[in-house]
């Protein structure tokens, strides 16, 4: 596995992580979800390009 592929799945772990519907993120909102969601697209942009 490539580092990209390690990253991309370390990000999605960390986006279910920040869903607001767990009981420890609840008061946070969206906006770690939706920091964490820009970043994982732009690195599977990334990815998918093969800049990385």
């Amino acid at each position: 596995m490539g580092i990209g592929t390690i990253i991309l799945i370390v990000l999605i772990l960390i986006l279910v992580g920040a869903v607001p519907a767990w009981p420890h993120s609840r008061n946070w909102g969206y906006a770690p979800s939706g920091v964490i969601g820009v970043i994982l697209l732009i690195l599977l942009i990334m990815i998918l390009t093969g800049r990385m």
